[in-house]
């Protein structure tokens, strides 16, 4: 064998060891290296966080969706009890776009559905907005006289999302969130 032939087999033989000794050296700091540990941290508790925020941000909107339309009905049912609405003659679709003004830019119109009904006593069973797992269609318009007590319902099928965790608020059969504001009162004695 020739000299430079035995300096290449030691050259490669180094070679050999260095790249052994490399890599084990990039294993062990590999495995010693902490930079990861809070992507991996971050991996595990941020998808159950992110997923409370959207519950907790979607039941904030729905519980100021409900306090809007409860303080729509009220400041409308307002014209009802003073008589206003039977002494100018008010229709259905009049008052339930007064509820709409009242309400804002929140709700789709053409979905808030109004009920107003006298009852024979506060205590009477008020009727159920949901039968069968759906919103009631159905409603009735009958504001009273002076006097009467009445029930005015205002029905509003909120847009609900199923979030991570499936966690949803919905009500309704069709995964949406049946939103309803009630008012009851006594008529005053108009003239």
């Amino acid at each position: 064998m020739s000299k430079r032939t035995a300096m290449q087999l030691k050259s490669t033989s180094d070679d050999t060891k260095v790249v052994r000794k490399s890599a084990l050296r990039r294993v062990a700091d590999f495995v010693r290296r902490q930079d990861g540990v809070a992507a991996i941290e971050f991996a595990m508790v941020g998808p159950p966080f992110i997923a409370l925020l959207l519950a907790i941000f979607e039941t904030g909107i729905a519980f100021f969706a409900q306090q809007v339309l409860q303080t729509a009905a009220l400041q409308a049912s307002r014209a009802i009890m003073t008589g206003q609405v039977q002494t100018t003659g008010v229709t259905a679709q009049q008052f339930q776009q007064s509820v709409c003004d009242s309400a804002g830019t929140l709700f789709d119109c053409t979905k808030v559905m109004v009920n107003v009904q006298t009852q024979p006593s506060f205590g009477a069973a008020l009727p159920s907005p949901i039968s069968n797992g759906k919103a009631v269609t159905t409603t009735n318009f009958n504001p009273g006289v002076g006097g009467d007590i009445v029930i005015v319902q205002i029905y509003y099928e909120w847009t609900v999302w199923t979030g991570p965790l499936n966690f949803t608020l919905a009500n309704l059969s069709d995964g949406n969130d049946l939103l309803v504001a009630t008012t009851a009162f006594r008529n005053e004695h108009y003239h």
